[in-house]
């Protein structure tokens, strides 16, 4: 399972990982720090050329030059990106936030916890149901 976790705080990118490990679901996260790296990863441009395409993407709504609201409506505008599950995973609980995802095809919208228990929590319930439960569409297909 290969997902693209889009964030810029090296502390969540890293806590992302290590909760990841602890869950049933083999994944390898290809992490960018930015929007505008985010979209070159999903296009495979530049030092990008030779990045997996991902299963999943996990996308920050506030990060520098380019922000994720941005980025996903760059993804579900994109007839080949547009298919892959993008769940928003953020600190803000601004309901325009919410609201703004959704109207542009985000496919869940989490709000990050504050604590570590509930981080490792939350990313097992990611696991559960994105990765265990939900069927993705094949790679082929896009």
């Amino acid at each position: 399972m290969e997902i693209l976790l889009v964030d810029d705080s090296f502390g969540d990118v890293r806590l992302t990982i290590e909760a990841f490990r602890t869950t049933r679901t083999a994944v390898h996260i290809s992490a960018v720090s930015d929007g505008e790296e985010a979209v070159a990863f999903l296009r495979k441009e530049g030092e990008f050329a030779e990045s997996p395409t991902p299963d999943m993407i996990l996308l920050d709504l506030n990060m520098p030059r380019k922000s994720g609201l941005e980025v996903l409506e760059e993804i579900k505008s994109d007839p080949v990106l547009g298919s892959i599950p993008v769940v928003v995973l953020t600190t803000s609980s601004a309901t325009e936030d919410v609201e703004e995802s959704y109207r542009l095809h985000a496919n869940s919208y989490i709000r990050k916890p504050s604590d570590l228990k509930g981080f490792f929590d939350l990313v097992r319930r990611v696991d559960e149901y994105w990765l265990q439960a939900v069927k993705l569409p094949s790679k082929g297909s896009r």
